[in-house]
């Protein structure tokens, strides 16, 4: 009889589950709403903070912060670049740390600190936005919030009282907001002498740390104390307004002032060789100084004349006279097409002697390679009157300043009651031609004209060139007109356009000594130029 129960359980156990499988499938089926609603939608600002938390683990600050931009395409490029980047960065962070190691050491009897490993590992950090100020004077500054959570490998041997101790960072992550700021900015490649980097702000940092292989920061209370403590001491070291600075290139070669005035005189030129078919030659000289960015300067054109005299004299600013030369080229005009060369030469600031005039008569060459055979071809000769005259031992013009707002004097030979007049152009905003921007600025100051190179296809364009004018006399009542010029593509049918002017009265530069402003352009609808003049007097 229990057997015969054992069974019939069974089969009403296994009956149970089948019919109850059945039901609940039906009233799934037929109990399941037919009509799908559509999704809420609603803007972000009626969502609360636990919602935009679930939508958004991490909202970046472009979007709370207008004042940050979107930097996307950086974090492509530091993508790209990590590779590269890591290598560098490393071997900059071993340059600075070597005197701060130093230091230490000999403060702590320490024998020695080296890096076994150095690598920033294969993640690059993430830059969540920008923000950029813009000043008037000669840097820039930026603001990114930068998160990186990476898996470097940074592997110290320490060697003490003969004992030797390894220790390895890892799981490194850094959230922080530096300043960084390039200054100051100079025409000479990467176009910044040195790159200072402050923080905002104390920056959060979390790392695990391996001391003789074993997980220091697992020891109860340790990881709290060495938050804090590097928190600390970062903030101490560069919490703004103090600074790191990495210097990237020497400024006294970066933004080398004028040390003396060379004085040129082009006598006379001798026995030039025949380039017109029907005449004899039309030549005039150019000349610059090696490593300028200045214009050049120019004689007079002697029409037909092999034998050409002029007894011109200019003046050039020297501001390396170890390293550069005195470039000249003896050219044969031409009315239509390109002017022919007819000879050049150089000489060396070097080999001058200081406030003696020399008189060299110097063979025209067709080029400098002293192999090329074609040198031995006479050419003709050219005569020339150099005199190198160097500041005084004490002139201001010889220190190197990093303060853009010292003038400097003029050179010794200045002409009583006269100066030198300087106008850098910095820069133009919002140009637009009709029918093509490829703006250069040309100034007019007292008959001389001066000329920026043409920047292709810009609206925003930078130039930073500075051009120098020599003056008898104060140019109190004087006015100087800076003109914002486009140059035709090679191939089209326009003609130049004028972007705009404006006419600079230089009294109050005179009076002031320095002024550094943006101008609204004249003749145009939105565009400005930043125009700085200094007045040098001796």
């Amino acid at each position: 009889m229990g057997f015969i129960s054992s069974i019939l359980g069974f089969f009403g156990f296994g009956t149970g589950i089948g019919v109850g499988f059945v039901i609940g499938y039906y009233l799934f089926i037929y109990f399941q709403p037919t009509d799908v609603k559509d999704p809420e939608i609603r803007p972000l600002v009626e969502q609360d903070t636990t919602v935009l938390e679930h939508m958004f683990p991490e909202i970046p600050l472009w979007v709370k912060n207008p004042d940050f931009d979107r930097i996307d395409w950086l974090n492509k490029f530091l993508e790209y670049m990590w590779p590269y980047l890591d290598k560098a960065i490393c071997k900059t962070a071993k340059e600075i740390a070597k005197p701060i190691i130093a230091e230490n050491t000999a403060k702590y009897k320490i024998d020695s600190v080296e890096f076994e490993t150095l690598t920033l590992g294969c993640l690059p950090p993430t830059l969540q936005g920008m923000k950029v100020y813009i000043t008037d004077e000669k840097e820039l500054i930026m603001e990114p919030s930068l998160k990186w959570a990476g898996n470097p490998n940074v592997t110290i041997i320490i060697k003490a009282f003969g004992l030797k101790a390894t220790a390895q960072v890892i799981d490194l992550q850094v959230f922080a907001i530096p300043r960084i700021t390039l200054k100051p900015l100079v025409p000479s490649f990467p176009c910044f002498a040195k790159i200072l980097v402050s923080l905002m702000e104390k920056p959060h940092v979390d790392f695990g740390l391996k001391l003789l292989g074993a997980d220091v920061m697992s020891i109860p209370g340790l990881y709290r104390f060495v938050q804090e403590t590097i928190k600390k001491q970062v903030a101490n070291m560069y919490l703004w307004p103090k600074t790191l600075e990495v210097p990237i290139m020497d400024l006294s070669k970066a933004m080398k002032k004028p040390v003396g005035i060379l004085e040129v005189n082009v006598v006379r030129a001798l026995r030039l060789k025949k380039k017109d078919l029907l005449g004899k030659s039309d030549p005039y000289v150019t000349l610059k100084l090696s490593d300028e960015n200045l214009p050049g300067k120019k004689t007079s054109v002697k029409r037909s004349n092999l034998n050409p005299e002029w007894n011109e004299e200019f003046k050039l600013v020297v501001k390396d006279p170890e390293s550069q030369a005195l470039q000249f080229s003896v050219y044969d005009w031409e009315q239509v097409g390109k002017h022919e060369k007819m000879g050049m030469n150089i000489v060396p600031l070097k080999d001058l002697t200081p406030d003696e005039t020399k008189t060299l008569t110097l063979e025209l060459l067709k080029n400098l390679d002293p192999n090329d055979p074609q040198n031995d071809k006479s050419r003709g000769q050219i005569v020339l009157e150099l005199r190198y005259k160097p500041f005084k031992e004490g002139d201001a013009s010889n220190d190197i300043s990093e303060d853009e707002n010292e003038i400097e004097k003029a050179p010794e030979d200045t002409p009583a009651g006269g100066g030198l007049l300087v106008a850098i152009i910095h820069e133009a905003q919002d140009l637009e031609g009709k029918h093509h921007t490829n703006p250069y600025v040309r100034i007019l100051f007292r008959g001389e004209e001066k000329k920026t190179k043409c920047i292709k296809k810009s609206r925003d364009p930078r130039w930073d060139e500075e051009f120098q004018f020599m003056c008898e006399d104060p140019p109190t009542n004087d006015k100087m007109h800076v003109e914002v010029l486009s140059r035709p593509p090679s191939i089209g049918i326009h003609s130049k356009e004028v972007l705009g002017y404006v006419i600079i009265s230089l009294g109050d530069v005179v009076t002031n000594k320095r002024i550094n402003e943006k101008y609204h352009l004249i003749d145009s609808k939105n565009g400005r130029i930043q125009v700085e003049l200094q007045w040098r007097t001796s």
